[in-house]
């Protein structure tokens, strides 16, 4: 049995943690190669583009692949329905894995947004120095903020277009609450941007936010496509895996 997992989230690689373990799985995490040096999951990897739905649905065909997981970031839209088409194609099983996204909570001073455009058209309302976590993709949208001064949070170093008066801060999650108590007091933060990308790596941006009373644009996440079955957690994905194909009963026991 062959598995593909769409990756680039600990959630992928957690999902090819446990396929691997033992089960005689063929296990293959495909990532974008987006991230300079990702951390590579078990089993075995391919990096890069498919060149669109024909590509990835010829990859299915051409290595038998039996399920397909879309374990990618709550926010690689076009991934997703390129997946969703290619699976219905080649009609192989498909199944989105995400992570549950944030819930604001008393204190929290939330103002949700369906983009990044729409994020840069109410920050000039909410403030002047703006942490930016939203990661280097995407930072064209900010790019005629020309007042505000931003803190751009990312893996590796973004790319024009982006703001004119901006600072980089590289780094990788997961990230601490005293960090980000630090980071908003040293850069003296006023507005937090965030898409909302669930999980526990990042929360404590939200949590530091919330404490220091500051206002948090947040972006809603793209739905998944119509029709695809959606599990939250790794280990929902393997019951899935195991129910679609007969897998053996040491992946069962994974669950």
């Amino acid at each position: 049995m062959h598995v593909l997992i769409l990756g680039g989230t600990m959630e992928a690689r957690r999902l090819a943690e446990l396929l691997t373990a033992g089960t005689g799985l063929r296990v293959t995490t495909s990532l974008a190669g987006r991230v300079a040096a990702p951390r590579l999951p078990p089993g075995e990897v391919r990096v890069g583009g498919f060149g669109g739905v024909e590509g990835l649905a010829g990859w299915l065909r051409e290595h038998e692949v039996d399920a397909l997981i879309d374990a990618t970031h709550p926010f690689a839209g076009r991934i997703s329905f390129n997946a969703a088409k290619a699976a219905a194609a080649t009609h192989v099983a498909l199944l989105a894995l995400r992570r549950p996204g944030w819930v604001p909570v008393a204190g929290d001073d939330w103002h949700e947004v369906r983009s990044l455009e729409g994020a840069a058209e109410v920050l000039p309302t909410l403030g002047r120095r703006v942490f930016l976590t939203t990661g280097r993709m995407g930072l064209a949208a900010f790019a005629a903020l020309e007042d505000l001064w931003f803190l751009v949070r990312s893996v590796d170093a973004p790319e024009p277009p982006h703001p004119p008066r901006m600072e980089v801060l590289l780094d990788r999650g997961p990230f601490t609450l005293d960090g980000e108590r630090e980071v908003l007091s040293r850069h003296r933060i006023d507005v937090v941007v965030t898409k909302d990308s669930g999980g526990a790596a990042t929360v404590p941006k939200l949590t530091a936010a919330r404490e220091a009373g500051l206002p948090v644009v947040v972006v809603r996440r793209p739905p998944v496509p119509e029709g695809v079955p959606v599990v939250t957690g790794p280990e929902q994905a393997v019951g899935w895996i195991a129910e679609q194909t007969g897998l053996p009963d040491a992946c069962r026991n994974l669950t």
